[in-house]
């Protein structure tokens, strides 16, 4: 069930929240909004929303309490083939506590990599955390983060070198943009070429399945990877319904993972 969280917000519903007299008359609202593929409008934003004064995460849609339900038994399963702590990619983390999250309350041992575009967002992402001194459940896992274009995994991570990405808001915010459906795409792509064949990626919308089920399908046979694409009802927040994708490669029925 979701958790109503003060500073969670649907991209649907972002017009409505940052009216322009709460950004001091600028133009950053409709910038974001036919922008969310440039990294420019990106910095904009969260340099704007964090001299507003004491931090705070800025969680699309929700926080992680709202899906841990959905992300954690898939940690848990994916920890008995492996005996190395699990790579994961909070991919496009903007300053959510989604990626400390996992890495505090998973009971497996993870190393999870907070990645954004925004080197605004990470700096002050990684100072917030900092100052927390989070502990983890488990005393092998590792917290990372770093600046980078998601739609330029390859260049980062190794082909098969990642158990699992979360995309929460990130492919949403593309997908919305002027010139983003492209660069959405090249995402899925570069997602199924660096997860190892027993990974999987996640991704929380509010997009309908009849909608993005047919989007990642088609976007997947654009691929030399087959992959299995299913959905959950994650819930309803505020009269909009969120769902979680699963992207998992397809693997041959004689390999072992």
């Amino acid at each position: 069930m979701l958790l109503l969280n003060r500073f969670a917000v649907s991209l649907r519903h972002f017009q409505k929240l940052t009216k322009p007299r709460r950004w001091h008359h600028t133009s950053l609202t409709n910038e974001l909004i036919e922008n969310m593929d440039k990294k420019a409008t990106w910095d904009r934003f969260y340099a704007e929303n964090g001299s507003k004064g004491k931090f705070k995460n800025f969680e699309w849609f929700f926080g992680f309490h709202a899906v841990q339900e959905f992300i954690l038994p898939v940690i848990q399963t994916m920890s008995h083939f492996h005996s190395h702590p699990l790579h994961i990619l909070d991919m496009g983390c903007g300053t959510s506590a989604l990626g400390p999250c996992v890495y505090k309350h998973s009971p497996c041992a993870v190393n999870v990599t907070c990645a954004d575009i925004s080197p605004v967002a990470i700096r002050l992402l990684e100072e917030h955390t900092n100052t927390l001194s989070l502990q983890s459940q488990n005393p092998s896992s590792v917290l990372s983060f770093i600046e980078m274009d998601c739609t330029q995994l390859r260049g980062q991570f190794e082909s098969r070198s990642l158990d699992l990405i979360l995309d929460k808001g990130t492919t949403d915010a593309l997908v919305r943009s002027n010139e983003g459906r492209v660069k959405a795409g090249q995402i899925i792509r570069q997602c199924l070429q660096v997860l190892r064949t027993s990974g999987s990626l996640l991704q929380f919308s509010d997009e309908d399945p009849d909608a993005r089920l047919v989007w990642l399908e088609r976007e997947i046979r654009e691929t030399d990877q087959a992959a299995d694409v299913g959905v959950q009802e994650v819930g309803e927040l505020r009269g909009v319904s969120y769902f979680c994708y699963q992207i998992t490669p397809r693997v041959a029925s004689h390999l072992k993972l």
